[in-house]
């Protein structure tokens, strides 16, 4: 069973052909916007601009 608190998965989505490759945890008290983080896309074959797009869990 997860563990209840303010942290919360959300997916992180590559903003150049819109695959998930990520998931990762944010602090939804601290963090009131949308993630955007630079990382590897494997199908781009290059590091690109990953967003949230959904909440898991």
């Amino acid at each position: 069973m997860p563990k209840k608190g303010s942290r919360m998965l959300v997916g992180l989505v590559c903003e150049v052909c819109n695959r998930q490759n990520y998931v990762t945890e944010k602090n939804r008290l601290t963090a009131q916007s949308a993630l955007r983080l630079k990382k590897y896309c494997g199908r781009c074959k290059k590091h690109t601009t990953h967003k949230e797009k959904k909440k898991l869990g």
